[in-house]
């Protein structure tokens, strides 16, 4: 399958500062679910704001359905179908939900399909449907993050990216915004998701790539990262001890992680 998106050999950072992003590659097919992990600092989130626009790259290219992005701007990337939910608040608070969601559909001039995506929206978020009207400020964090996810949707993309979604959320209100991502994964959606509980984002996810220290360290299907021992390393800060080489194996031709130590990827 063709990807939906490619990333090739992507480095970014801030200012004039180093490098946060490394050499990243990454192709993401449509309609499958991908999760980036990594501890803190590993460059996970700077990867989803220059895909989205918002942090020019300083070398490498990001293609998305054959368009480059790396001079586009960010409205110009949604209208090819990007959307990017970051972690921090971005509501209207004043607004209602209902207001909140109308936003999210502000490149579409009929209501009539305006209204149509809005009640899609309502199905998947039935909490929502229950309180149009309310302010957006007025709600739970989790009802918050529903309408953060039901105004990207509003845009239809193909593409959502989504940034820590169950930071700070009980852990009741993760697993329905989990579900909800697992429900959207089945939709068509192309998702990229970068998420502090791994194992929650690894069940929802088809593929998952394992940053630290801003390079890719692998990638494979989800089910085979949940239950590889080098999470475990990574997450808990155990260094892997070295398995004895093979016979005529160098050290660079073990698999990666292996008898090497990860850096805690204490860096912005």
């Amino acid at each position: 399958m063709a990807a939906l998106l490619e990333i090739d050999g992507l480095s970014a950072g801030y200012g004039i500062g180093p490098n946060i992003l490394n050499d990243i590659s990454l192709a993401v097919e449509p309609g499958r679910t991908y999760c980036v992990i990594g501890p803190n600092g590993a460059g996970k989130s700077t990867m989803l704001k220059v895909i989205a626009g918002l942090l020019k790259p300083r070398s490498g290219r990001v293609v998305l359905k054959g368009t480059v992005l790396n001079r586009l701007r960010p409205d110009q990337i949604l209208a090819h179908g990007c959307c990017f939910v970051p972690q921090e608040p971005s509501l209207f608070a004043d607004m209602t939900v209902r207001e909140n969601l109308r936003m999210g559909a502000f490149l579409e001039r009929d209501r009539r399909v305006v209204e149509q995506r809005m009640q899609r929206v309502f199905d998947l978020f039935p909490e929502l449907a229950d309180h149009p009207s309310q302010r957006a400020g007025t709600l739970s964090g989790g009802q918050q993050q529903m309408v953060t996810l039901g105004r990207a949707l509003m845009v239809e993309p193909e593409l959502l990216m989504i940034d820590e979604p169950s930071l700070g959320l009980a852990p009741k209100v993760s697993e329905q915004i989990f579900d909800t991502i697992g429900r959207l994964g089945r939709t068509g959606i192309a998702i990229l998701l970068v998420e502090q509980n791994v194992r929650k984002g690894l069940e929802c996810s088809d593929w998952s790539c394992v940053l630290d220290l801003g390079t890719k360290r692998f990638e494979g299907p989800a089910e085979r990262i949940l239950s590889d021992p080098r999470i475990r390393e990574l997450y808990l800060g155990k260094q892997l001890r070295a398995r004895p080489a093979a016979a005529g194996e160098t050290a660079d031709q073990r698999p990666a992680g292996e008898g090497r130590p990860w850096g805690n990827g204490e860096h912005q």
